[in-house]
């Protein structure tokens, strides 16, 4: 069977869905995946990018990396989807993202493909469990496969027993409240599942 072909998109403004996203590529690699990182593409002014240091030093810095197309879900067995919440929602670069699908949806080539969400918030009950059920409930309408971590290792547990996906708190200073090392745990678990189960439908169809 071909290598199981996993597609990392995000959206990061001062860099934690970044990380949570090339964490997840890492694991995802060596679990024998094919991987993309990608990032979408930014649509907030420029004045606004320049009135937050932190948002324009990570917006420089990633300039050059590759950005997400529809084409690249087409080519994917499997997505995970990393972006912050913005009032409870995903954020709306993610969401413009989304809303290019449509041409793909509408031919049926999104069905079936093995998805998984991650986000961060500034506090612990900042939005992150309905961030992550608004990312499900976009992918509920392509027929994706949720790949969601439960409860199914310890490292879910340490980073704080988001069941829906792993979600970090970040102080105002970018620190992860949780700890880098146990959030990277989770973020590793996610992924390697995520390819699991990809796994499992690639040969249950024989792809």
């Amino acid at each position: 069977m071909d290598k199981v072909k996993l597609a990392v998109i995000h959206y990061s403004s001062t860099g934690t869905n970044h990380k949570l996203a090339h964490w997840a590529g890492e694991a995802a690699e060596e679990a024998g995946a094919e991987v993309k990182v990608l990032k979408v593409a930014e649509t907030a002014p420029e004045a606004a990018i320049a009135s937050n240091p932190a948002w324009k030093q990570h917006h420089d810095s990633v300039k050059d990396e590759p950005e997400a197309k529809p084409e690249d879900l087409e080519w994917a067995d499997a997505v995970i989807f990393s972006a912050p919440t913005r009032f409870g929602s995903k954020s709306v670069q993610m969401q413009q993202f989304f809303d290019l699908t449509g041409g793909l949806w509408a031919q049926g080539k999104l069905v079936n493909k093995v998805c998984s969400a991650m986000t961060s918030a500034q506090n612990p009950h900042g939005g992150q469990e309905a961030t992550i059920l608004s990312l499900y409930t976009s992918l509920f309408h392509w027929g994706a496969i949720i790949a969601a971590p439960g409860y199914t290792d310890q490292s879910i547990f340490a980073a704080g027993g988001n069941p829906y996906g792993t979600s970090v708190s970040v102080d105002q200073d970018g620190n992860m409240i949780e700890g880098e090392e146990k959030i990277k745990a989770a973020v590793g678990h996610q992924a390697r599942r995520t390819v699991e189960v990809a796994k499992w439908v690639k040969q249950g169809s024989g792809s």
